[in-house]
């Protein structure tokens, strides 16, 4: 191997950290610093070597797809389908070079069941730097779309920011939160962007991927689950097709989904719904124990129990079911 002297090296290292610094001013310094140390090095490409100080679009870097199965079965608790659906899904859409459409997702189950936490975990394996990453957008219906009037307004200008995103990164991510409490009509409006067009006013919208999270569909999920419990069958035996049938129907015929007659479902263009079940007690104990570990103290029991019992249940009879999923686990552990 080529050895690089002395003077050769301390003054890549000089160039490196003038790209560092550099990053924090403009692009063309950024350029101009990386240049050098290409040219002095040898090692790797200008893009390589940019995208070390500067987040990059990198259509094409692979999904690890071993990393994001780790994930998902670590981290996420109960939720099988969603696990091997989702796992399925990214591995497929970002495998194939040319899709046909984007991947759209909706997730649904009751809150605390961890559809906002696999939105993170999706984000984080697809951008390094997840949900603060330039290249995945998150909407919030309460926050970006909070007024009735101004229905006509907000098509617009959604339809501009995904069209100005998807422009400067075709895999960017859009996440739209609170699905449930958008005003129905409003995620029509991106429509075109979903359908099976290869390009809309000369940008591909292909390799985008839309991820939507609604509480609509909960009390569906929940009675197929209860179903299954009352019959004395595992929850790990609940398929995909016991589940999103009906989901598709009802959330279609909900006024309060967000995509009540939307044309996003007349036209099949939503890939899968995806349920997530109610937490049982024992899933409860997992997220405070996985709270306790995130914090960096040791697991004690008595505590696990203590927070686990503090959660209220459902039905009223069985009591099988929390009723905020993990929502509350981390504000419970607080106080002790």
């Amino acid at each position: 191997m080529r050895r690089v002297g002395a003077f050769g090296g301390s003054t890549a290292l000089w160039a490196l950290l003038a790209a560092h610094v550099a990053v924090a001013f403009e692009p063309v310094s950024v350029g101009i610093a990386i240049g050098a140390v290409s040219a002095l090095t040898g090692y790797l490409s200008y893009s390589d070597l940019y995208c070390r100080f500067a987040e990059c679009c990198q259509e094409e870097r692979p999904l690890n797809t071993s990393a994001l199965k780790l994930d998902l079965e670590e981290k996420l608790f109960g939720q099988h389908l969603a696990t091997e659906v989702i796992l399925k899904a990214l591995t497929g859409f970002r495998n194939n070079k040319n899709p046909k459409k984007p991947l759209t997702l909706s997730l649904h189950g009751w809150a605390g069941t961890g559809k906002n936490f696999v939105s993170q975990i999706v984000a984080e394996n697809l951008y390094p730097k997840g949900l603060k990453s330039n290249f995945v957008h998150l909407f919030v219906s309460t926050l970006h779309f909070p007024h009735e009037q101004k229905i006509k307004l907000y098509k617009d200008q959604l339809q501009e920011w995904i069209q100005g995103n998807v422009s400067a990164c075709g895999s960017s991510v859009f996440i739209f939160d609170e699905m449930d409490k958008l005003h129905p009509g409003i995620i029509d409006a991106i429509k075109p962007f979903l359908d099976y067009y290869e390009q809309v006013d000369g940008i591909s919208y292909r390799k985008a991927i839309f991820i939507f999270l609604s509480n609509a569909g909960g009390d569906l999920i929940t009675k197929t689950a209860l179903d299954f419990w009352r019959a004395g069958r595992k929850r790990e035996e609940i398929q995909l097709k016991d589940l999103e049938p009906v989901l598709s129907v009802g959330v279609f015929n909900n006024k309060h989904s967000g995509l009540w007659h939307s044309g996003l479902i007349d036209r099949n263009l939503i890939d899968y719904f995806i349920p997530f079940l109610p937490l049982e007690y024992k899933h409860v104990k997992m997220c405070v124990r996985a709270e306790m570990r995130a914090r960096g103290a040791a697991v004690d029991e008595d505590i696990v129990t203590s927070v686990a019992d503090e959660m209220t249940f459902f039905p009223k009879d069985e009591k099988i079911y929390s009723d905020k999923g993990c929502k509350t686990v981390q504000s419970r552990l607080d106080f002790h």
